[in-house]
């Protein structure tokens, strides 16, 4: 049995609790707690550590995932989490155009932390606003081996395709490097 820990990072209220929650096998273990700022409008809680839920792929592979707080006063956790995985999924929500600088800047510090795979989820992909997932990668300054996946954080099928590609990108590594 092999375990894989993948990161899902992403700024503040992109869909990253719910992304995991989609997907998790367990009850997720969750650090929200409750909001009383401006942000309240656009959700009631925020994760101030990390949250945690796991899922089954076959007999022989468990996924691992770790969702990281959105806020940077709680970012001192980014790289505690960071810290052994395999690869990361950066979600971004398309409909939020005023998050994308923050989104990239995540991107960074996360590239910074590991050179392992990522790929960036373009979340909201459900909503009339959202911008496609090419525009993103434009405005993300994305390169073309890197893959953006349309999603929905709330549907189980479009969070299972996110990690199916985030997981071929990754066993694409394993096998060049000959592991």
């Amino acid at each position: 049995m092999q375990t894989l820990k993948i990161v899902v990072t992403g700024p503040f209220s992109s869909g990253k609790t719910e992304f995991i929650q989609s997907v998790s096998e367990i009850d997720v273990v969750s650090t929200e707690k409750k909001i009383s700022s401006r942000a309240e409008r656009i959700k009631e809680a925020t994760t101030v550590a990390m949250d945690f839920g796991r899922i089954t792929i076959d007999d022989e592979l468990i996924l691992y995932l770790f969702g990281t707080p959105g806020q940077r006063r709680f970012d001192f956790m980014w790289e505690i989490l960071s810290e052994g995985m395999l690869g990361f999924v950066v979600m971004v929500d398309s409909t939020r155009p005023e998050t994308f600088r923050e989104a990239q800047r995540i991107l960074d510090t996360f590239r910074a932390y590991s050179p392992v795979p990522y790929i960036v989820a373009a979340n909201k992909q459900d909503m009339k606003d959202a911008w496609p997932p090419e525009d993103l990668r434009i405005v993300l300054k994305i390169e073309p081996g890197i893959k953006v996946v349309p999603c929905v954080a709330r549907n189980r099928e479009s969070v299972k395709q996110v990690l199916l590609e985030l997981l071929y990108s990754i066993l694409e590594v394993m096998d060049q490097s000959g592991e």
